[in-house]
Order: C-alpha cells, then sequence, then structure tokens
C-alpha cells in the first residue's frame, strides 16, 4: 500500500489567526514559569551522595533535599496543569 501526500500548495506556509491557536501567550509564559519551577525542584534534591569510603554522610537527609525539593518540583508538575487549560483570552 502506497501512501500519498498531498503536495504542497504554491506560497508556503499559512499563517494561523490568533485565536486558530490552541494556547496563547499567557499560556506559553506560564508553562516557562512552571517548567522552571520544576527544574529547581531537581536542584534542590541534587548533592552528593554518601560513598562507602568517606563514610556515612547525613546531608543526603537533610530538609532541603526531602522536604523542600520535592514539594517545589511538585508545586511545578501542578500548576503545568492550570498552564495548560488556562484559556487564551479572544
Amino acid at each position: 500500500m502506497k501512501l500519498k501526500f498531498p503536495t504542497p500548495q504554491p506560497g508556503g506556509i499559512k499563517k494561523v489567526s490568533e485565536n486558530q491557536r490552541p494556547f496563547g501567550k499567557l499560556n506559553y509564559i506560564a508553562m516557562a514559569a512552571c517548567l522552571a519551577l520544576i527544574v529547581i525542584g531537581f536542584l534542590l534534591m541534587a548533592g552528593p551522595g554518601s560513598s562507602v569510603e568517606g563514610g556515612f554522610n547525613p546531608d543526603i537527609f537533610s530538609t532541603r533535599r526531602i522536604v523542600v525539593g520535592p514539594t517545589v518540583a511538585f508545586l511545578g508538575f501542578f500548576l503545568m496543569v492550570f498552564a495548560i487549560l488556562l484559556k487564551p483570552k479572544k
């Protein structure tokens, strides 16, 4: 079975009006802010691990790594849903 694709029309890419787009400018700004929150959350969870040669490192159980980082990352994921569902103004 051979697939036939439509041939491109002369004139190239068609412009789409603002109200035909699924996301508005505010959606993209909100999604970028949520992505930044997610990255910040993962950076807060990062750090050196506990190695056998260095002994036990109690820093792996710090509040920043087990409470603050995951909370910030979860907040970013949670707010991303609202950023996607936000209706653009017509």
